[in-house]
């Protein structure tokens, strides 16, 4: 049965509702970023440029790399975007868009996100780059979806034991990252972890304006949480979006960050600039190589 028009919904031109994508406008290696204008930044680097648009937060570019065609995305901030990105692109290439079908053979992208966050541990330092091993969704987007098969559940229970988590809450989920990817970027320089993902900046992370937190030694417990080799490094608010559906729709993912600040030390990187530019000059390096 084909997919009906409400459930995925394309643009009179026929690319998809928010991306503003048709199939050939993406390559199979894609860049995610959060900021828009941090889309540019990288493909200021591209030999050659085919292909701009851009839809509300959502900015892609398309473009040759040493040889190579690379898509560089936008996401803008948090996981309800993440949901919305990796669907449609999923789309693209693994349903006919014409009959509404999914197709028989499946393509599998690239995913690498490029981003900036704050180190939790104290022997991670400013200026520094984050591979994160696995996510662990702290925010509830990946209940909506079945995944069985995908988690680590000695992990979530050891975490969920360790920080007394509250059963209101969505209970955490850690998924891996793509080992194939991670192979790439498997170098001493690198930074090694478990990534926290939240659903918002403020509360959802430990910061207090105005508003009281539920729980207000969370992210102390965040910090010394240690299960045989797993420790969280940094908290931000996409990767374990990224690995969840990235694991349940057969693409593989990984998600660097460019260590800004050092939340244990509470250090801020004297050029954060110069950190992100060094980590996009890395990450097309190696995706070429």
């Amino acid at each position: 049965m084909p997919i009906k028009e409400s459930e995925l919904i394309l643009n009179p031109d026929g690319s998809v509702y928010h991306l503003n994508l048709k199939p050939e406008n993406i390559s199979d290696t894609i860049i995610f970023v959060g900021d828009q204008d941090r889309v540019e930044k990288i493909t200021k680097h591209f030999d050659s440029i085919e292909f701009t648009t851009q839809k509300r937060e959502f900015k892609t570019q398309t473009g040759i790399y040493k040889g190579k065609r690379l898509t560089v995305l936008s996401t803008g901030i948090g996981p309800d975007n993440i949901d919305i990105v990796l669907n449609e692109l999923d789309a693209l290439v693994n349903i006919d868009l014409k009959t509404r079908k999914p197709k028989k053979t499946l393509t599998s992208l690239n995913i690498v996100r490029v981003g900036t966050s704050g180190s939790l541990q104290k022997d991670i330092p400013v200026n520094s780059f984050v591979l994160s091993t696995h996510g662990l969704d702290l925010n509830g987007m990946l209940h909506f979806y079945k995944t069985d098969g995908i988690n680590n559940e000695a992990v979530e229970k050891a975490f969920i034991e360790f920080t007394n988590w509250d059963t209101n809450k969505a209970r955490p989920i850690v998924i891996n990252n793509s080992k194939t990817l991670e192979k790439r970027f498997d170098e001493s320089i690198v930074y090694k972890g478990m990534t926290a993902t939240a659903g918002g900046f403020y509360g959802p992370q430990g910061r207090v304006l105005r508003l009281p937190l539920f729980d207000d030694s969370l992210n102390k417990k965040m910090d010394s949480f240690c299960y045989k080799d797993f420790r969280i490094v940094n908290f931000e608010m996409e990767t374990s979006a990224i690995y969840g559906l990235s694991k349940l729709l057969g693409h593989n993912a990984l998600s660097l960050n460019a260590i800004i600040a050092n939340r244990a030390n509470g250090t801020f990187s004297k050029y954060p600039k110069k950190v992100v530019e060094n980590l996009i000059q890395y990450t097309l390096d190696k995706l070429v190589e």
